[in-house]
């Protein structure tokens, strides 16, 4: 366990970070590390934060892991500097009145007020992020837009405005921190503190979650299978059959078949399946939505095919996933979810559900 100590912030830029249940645990170590680097090559302390979570005390990570003594949001004023909500499962479930009246009160203090992974839908409920460019993680994408329709989103690493910043998660929170150290002390500590982590690039914001031409494992795919993979994934509500897939891409259906053999290890049309599942899937466990309406938004004209090949993908009905679904993996197996589930001590009256019919 770690201990996040129990001293509040007293000196430097005062950052705030709400774990809520289930964080992203690498995204939350990855952002504040570039911060304690600054301070060490500085030789004092510039940049404190305090850990903060709903009710204080320990909180679990979606990996399992747990930080123990945060300070419970209630119980401190939110007057940072610059204040984090990092969450990853069920963000829904944080729609307490009393958080969302202290995030509120942040916002009018004026501190830089933002999201990591799955944190902007958190703000989002608060009516936090309205007029603002938005990041979440892609898996969440989907369902973000749905909810939240009037909000602009982008499929980047991160974005920061003047008032507002949201970020992707994982490693590019660590981008994320070192854009904040450079646009506040400067691009000599930012660089001084990335090379003291070992961190060899700082990514733009701008750059795709997704890599373009070169897979993480480091071979270049062809720009016809990017662009092919592009088309499925605008075309999910109606998806486009084979032949009109090879005649966008000026390719015989044939051709379109040996590449996604041959780079992706599956034909175009499991391939393009999966996309959909996949899509359906985040919209399932992460929103309220009728799973008709899900299906629909997902290519499907009936629900048996949808039930049917959703089941034979994740080896799970969707209704059965709308409730396990939103239980980190790795905590499904454990007997006392307790620890995850410790938002079910806010007051469930007090949350506002949003409007999904």
């Amino acid at each position: 366990m770690i201990d996040a100590g129990r001293n509040p912030v007293v000196a430097g830029y005062r950052i705030g970070m709400l774990l809520l249940p289930g964080f992203n645990s690498f995204a939350a170590q990855g952002f504040l590390d570039p911060f304690r680097a600054a301070n060490y090559l500085r030789g004092e302390r510039i940049y404190g934060w305090q850990l903060l979570s709903p009710t204080g005390g320990s909180v679990t990570a979606s990996n399992g892991l747990a930080i123990g003594d945060t300070f419970a949001f209630g119980d401190l004023s939110p007057e940072f500097d610059l204040l984090l909500v990092n969450a990853s499962w069920t963000p829904e479930a944080f729609q307490d009145r009393a958080l969302q009246s202290w995030l509120r009160q942040a916002s009018r203090h004026g501190c830089l007020l933002g999201g990591i992974d799955t944190g902007a839908f958190v703000l989002a409920y608060a009516d936090l992020l309205d007029g603002h460019r938005t990041v979440v993680h892609y898996e969440h994408l989907a369902a973000f837009n749905e909810l939240f329709p009037a909000i602009e989103t982008e499929e980047s690493l991160y974005s920061i405005d003047p008032r507002r910043f949201s970020c992707c998660g994982g490693l590019a929170a660590v981008d994320l921190a070192l854009e904040l150290i450079q646009g506040r002390d400067g691009i000599e500590l930012a660089n001084t503190a990335a090379r003291y982590i070992f961190h060899e690039r700082l990514r733009d914001g701008g750059e795709s979650q997704v890599p373009q031409a070169l897979q993480p494992v480091g071979y270049q795919v062809p720009a016809k299978l990017r662009e092919a993979i592009l088309l499925m994934e605008r075309n999910v509500e109606e998806p486009l059959t084979q032949p009109e897939l090879a005649s966008y891409l000026d390719l015989s259906v044939r051709q379109v078949q040996r590449i996604f053999k041959q780079y992706v290890g599956v034909t175009p049309v499991r391939y393009y399946l999966n996309l959909r599942l996949d899509r359906a899937r985040g919209l399932v466990t992460q929103t309220e939505m009728p799973i008709m309406e899900i299906a629909a938004l997902c290519g499907f004209v009936r629900a048996e095919q949808f039930s049917r090949a959703y089941s034979k993908r994740f080896d799970i009905t969707p209704m059965r996933d709308r409730i396990e679904g939103r239980i980190p993996f790795q905590l499904r197996n454990v007997t006392d979810h307790a620890a995850y589930h410790s938002v079910d001590q806010v007051d469930q009256h007090s949350r506002s559900r949003p409007n999904t019919s």
